[in-house]
C-alpha cells in the first residue's frame, strides 16, 4: 500500500513537473538533472498509477485556531481555571475536549514536495536542508484536506494548484458538496492569505 502511495505520489508529481518545469527560471541543467531524477524514481517503483480526474471547485483555508475550530480554553463548570485545557465552543461536541486531531484521527498538517518536485527548481537553496539539515523533508508528504466525504472518502488525494497535494482527512460544517474545500495551514495568518479561490484541481480516489 505504502509503495503504491509513492508510486502514485512520483507520477503525479512527474506530469506536473513537465508541466511547470518550461516556465522555471533555475538553470537548463538543473532543470534538466532534477527532471531525470524525477523520472527516475517514478519507473523505479514499478506498475500504473492511479486514475485521475479534474474539476473546478472552491478552495478555502483553515488552521488549528480556536477561530477556524472553534474551540476555547477552559471549562465553565471548572469556572475556567483549567485554562491549559480545550474545549469544543459550538457544534454537537460543544464542552468536550478538543484534541486538534482531523475528523480521522490524524494530525493535520502542510504539503511538503519533497527533494523530487518543482519546488527543488524554484527553491535550490532548500536542497541542503532536504538531504542534509531536515531529512524527514527528503520525501513528499500530503497537506490536509476537509471535503464532504459523500463525494471524497478519506483517502481522496487532491491537488491543488498553489497549496500542492493534500489528501482528504477533516470534514467541515461548511463543507458540503463536491464543489468545496478547506485546506490546512499550520498559521491563521497564512489561511487568511489563501482565502476563498476557484481552482481546477486533480482529483485521485482511493
Amino acid at each position: 500500500m505504502v509503495l503504491s502511495h509513492l508510486r502514485t505520489r512520483l507520477f503525479h508529481s512527474l506530469v506536473l513537473s513537465l508541466k511547470n518545469i518550461r516556465g522555471s527560471s533555475a538553470p537548463r541543467v538543473m532543470r534538466m538533472a532534477l527532471l531525470l531524477l524525477i523520472t527516475a524514481a517514478s519507473l523505479a517503483t514499478g506498475g500504473c498509477a492511479a486514475s485521475s480526474t479534474t474539476r473546478i471547485i472552491e478552495a478555502t483555508a483553515y488552521c488549528n485556531c480556536s477561530k477556524c475550530c472553534e474551540w476555547e480554553r477552559g471549562n465553565a463548570t471548572y469556572l475556567k481555571l483549567d485554562f491549559w485545557n480545550k474545549y469544543q465552543s459550538s457544534g454537537p461536541d460543544k464542552g468536550r475536549p478538543y484534541s486538534g486531531l482531523t475528523a480521522n484521527g490524524s494530525v493535520p498538517r502542510e504539503p511538503e514536495e519533497g527533494f523530487f518536485s518543482v519546488d527543488s527548481i524554484r527553491r535550490p537553496w532548500m536542497i541542503p536542508f532536504r538531504l542534509l539539515l531536515f531529512p524527514w523533508y527528503f520525501l513528499p508528504h500530503d497537506g490536509t484536506l476537509a471535503a464532504d466525504t459523500s463525494y471524497y472518502p478519506f483517502g481522496t488525494r487532491i491537488h491543488v494548484p498553489g497549496y500542492g497535494w493534500g489528501v482528504v482527512q477533516d470534514r467541515g460544517g461548511a463543507i458540503k458538496g463536491p464543489d468545496r474545500l478547506d485546506l490546512y495551514f499550520h498559521s491563521h495568518h497564512a489561511a487568511l492569505e489563501w482565502g476563498r479561490k476557484k481552482v481546477r484541481v486533480t482529483i485521485v480516489f482511493p
